[in-house]
């Protein structure tokens, strides 16, 4: 469920890094080692060291080092060559060590909590209006909801290492910033160091990210198209935002802010956006585009107000166009249309392989699908050259939480010495 790291890349590192003996280089190795038992299921020390550079004799040491550590366990032994040579086959552990996400939106907040061996121990989605009581509250609610799933997790014996938020807007991850989201009504919220005082005497890191972001990495490695080298994911909630892969990796821009693919402008004649801006693409296929124009009731209301309830909202006009309700066929087959054209611009722009479309997409793809398909091959420039599809995601309204807390167990395959070193004694004066 984590970010994929290239192995060649890692193995270079390992290689090349400082002397075998540097705290650093013991980090590089015990990383490189955690990585590949996560991407490959039972393997043996043997085959770690062949496949990563490292020696023999490191490997074993360092395995062994994870295995007191309860981050490696070995399984039953196999039998390999002729004359039956067993070997121990090695598998990713730590059950003990938790990793917990959290989406904040603008009607619910999304829990995920996992181990590091990707064991599911907290999922749930609760409605909350993030817009009434501003952000003060919102954190507030977001806090309460951290520590009542740090306990469920702790019952689970596992305890949480980090925490990672996701968010629908720009966000300077660096700083744990959240410098504008504007279906939040947010600007430079310090949503890290907020969420950290509000919980209190538990401290843990707190890292936040974009929704977008974060639900392309848990499409990239446990979605629909898990391990496609390029790739787009676009959510399709109140607004629209984009994840993009490419050569199988995150593509994060100069300042972390690439994939504000919902405020691509298509329309400058169009309606307001929540941006300020008019005619974003997010005003064309944004859930609330599709609301208003396919149930009669919604229709007085203004084109810049959030929609709230999502998954309803999809699951009534599914039902609808199930039964061939000609209100909701057209408008959802207009919404498929200006998919199609978002997604061309994309296509043309980072030739991807997928795009993956998330949220109410995803609800309604059996019927949106086919006219985005269409516009799409119409559109992109190389034809069917380009072979780029639509398809949908499996994750349901729950990717952005569950990539927060692969942005968790990331850091910490990244920086394993965080869970294997005992923090440094205090002196006594």
């Amino acid at each position: 469920m984590t970010l994929v790291t290239q192995d060649h890349n890692v193995t270079y590192a390992a290689r090349t890094a400082l002397p075998s003996s540097s705290p650093m280089m013991r980090q590089t190795n015990l990383s490189l080692i955690l990585r590949h038992l996560r991407d490959h299921a039972s393997q043996s020390r043997a085959d770690i060291a062949e496949a990563t550079g490292l020696h023999r004799a490191t490997v074993s040491n360092l395995v062994s080092q994870l295995i007191d550590r309860r981050l490696v366990r070995e399984i039953d032994t196999e039998h390999v060559g002729a004359i039956g040579r067993p070997r121990r086959p090695l598998a990713l552990h730590g059950t003990h060590v938790g990793a917990l996400g959290l989406e904040i939106n603008v009607d619910h907040i999304s829990v995920h909590g996992s181990d590091l061996g990707g064991r599911v121990l907290v999922e749930h989605r609760t409605g909350f209006d993030a817009m009434a009581g501003g952000p003060d509250r919102a954190l507030r609610v977001l806090g309460g909801m951290a520590l009542e799933a740090v306990e469920e997790m702790r019952r689970a014996e596992a305890v949480p290492a980090g925490i990672g938020v996701a968010v629908p807007g720009l966000v300077d991850v660096a700083h744990g910033v959240v410098t504008f989201a504007p279906n939040l009504g947010w600007r430079d919220l310090p949503l890290a160091a907020r969420l950290s005082a509000a919980l209190g005497p538990w401290s843990v890191p707190v890292s936040v990210g974009n929704d977008a972001n974060l639900a392309a990495v848990a499409e990239h490695t446990s979605g629909v198209a898990a391990g496609t080298p390029h790739l787009v994911y676009l959510t399709g909630d109140v607004g629209v935002g984009g994840g993009i892969f490419v050569d199988g990796r995150p593509l994060r821009g100069a300042d972390g802010f690439s994939g504000e693919v919902g405020h691509l402008p298509v329309d400058p004649g169009g309606a307001r956006c929540g941006c300020g801006r008019h005619g974003c693409w997010e005003t064309k296929v944004g859930l609330a585009a599709l609301v208003r124009t396919a149930m009669p009731e919604q229709a007085g209301q203004p084109a810049d107000l959030p929609v709230s309830g999502p998954e309803e909202h999809a699951t009534r006009i599914a039902t609808g166009l199930a039964a061939g309700d000609r209100r909701m066929t057209d408008a959802v087959a207009q919404i498929g249309r200006w998919l199609g054209l978002g997604g061309s611009i994309l296509a043309n722009l980072f030739n991807p392989r997928v795009i993956v479309v998330g949220g109410y997409f995803a609800t309604l793809a059996e019927w949106l699908l086919p006219h985005a398909q269409a516009e799409l091959e119409r559109l992109v420039v190389a034809g069917s050259a380009s072979r780029c599809r639509f398809v949908a995601s499996d994750l349901g309204f729950g990717a952005a939480s569950r990539g927060a807390a692969s942005m968790v167990v990331n850091r910490l395959l990244d920086h394993p010495t965080m869970i294997m070193d005992p923090p440094p004694r205090l002196s006594v004066i």
